[in-house]
């Protein structure tokens, strides 16, 4: 089984690029981000012609989740509030969370992670505050049974070496604060499949569109695969497929690939 993972950045816009990609690669499960586009118009009919089922929780112009599965899935659920509660539906008025399970009992949790613009900011506050829920919310997950595959864009790179250059200074998506709140989160049994397989830096998920960051490889690993005990042990491989982030009109970012 492969498992994709690929902020999109509008999937109407990418909605060719993505589509030509599954044609030439033998996806069984692809978590998109930031498809930005209410359900109604999600441009379904394109892949479910490839012979995906489609499940998604969109909203107009921004965030933004789906998941295209050649299985259907089980027990499909939009947010944290359908887990873990009503009072915490504040945290799904921005669509971020869908998951779904395998007939085989592995969940696949497809997360959109908030950027938090600046630290310090309101929204810094925010991400820190969605991270604390995220926890309670993968907890609950565990506590099921189910094997996990948590993707997505988590807008945080979690060491040094995955960035093309250290940041100094208290960055967004590097400072201390976001980095110690991963790895609380992956501190319920998750483990990271990219680096079960390479250990150097170098190796990157996301470039700036300005500046010529692609070009000059100015870039940074942040959309991940983390993967529960026994489905960490059965990877054979995870891999970034850098080849459309080189198309014209591309997303900012590049899809991670994880195989069982």
């Amino acid at each position: 089984m492969k498992v994709a993972t690929w902020n999109v950045n509008s999937i109407r816009t990418r909605q060719q690029i993505v589509a030509d990609w599954l044609r030439k690669n033998a996806i069984d499960v692809l978590c998109l981000q930031e498809t930005k586009v209410v359900d109604e118009i999600f441009p379904r009919s394109l892949f479910e012609e490839l012979g995906y089922h489609l499940y998604v929780a969109g909203q107009k112009s921004y965030n933004g989740v789906a998941i295209l599965s050649r299985e259907p899935l089980q027990d499909v659920k939009v947010g944290f509030a359908t887990v873990l509660g009503d009072e915490l539906a504040e945290f799904d008025e921005q669509k971020r969370v869908l998951c779904g399970s395998t007939a085989q009992n592995v969940k696949f949790v497809n997360l959109y992670v908030p950027n938090g613009s600046a630290v310090g900011s309101d929204k810094y506050d925010y991400k820190l505050r969605w991270l604390k829920v995220l926890r309670q919310y993968l907890r609950s997950l565990r506590e099921t049974g189910a094997e996990l595959c948590v993707c997505g864009d988590f807008n945080i790179a979690l060491e040094d070496r995955d960035i093309y250059q250290p940041k100094k200074d208290n960055h967004i998506m590097a400072s201390p604060a976001e980095r110690e709140a991963l790895r609380e989160v992956l501190e319920v049994g998750l483990r990271d499949a990219f680096r079960k397989f390479t250990a150097e830096g170098g190796h990157f998920s996301w470039w700036d569109y300005r500046q010529a960051g692609f070009e000059r490889d100015r870039g940074w690993r942040i959309d991940h695969h983390y993967l529960t005990p026994q489905l960490y042990d059965r990877a054979v491989g995870c891999a970034i497929d850098v080849a459309p982030r080189a198309l014209p009109q591309p997303s900012d970012h590049t899809p991670v690939v994880v195989e069982f």
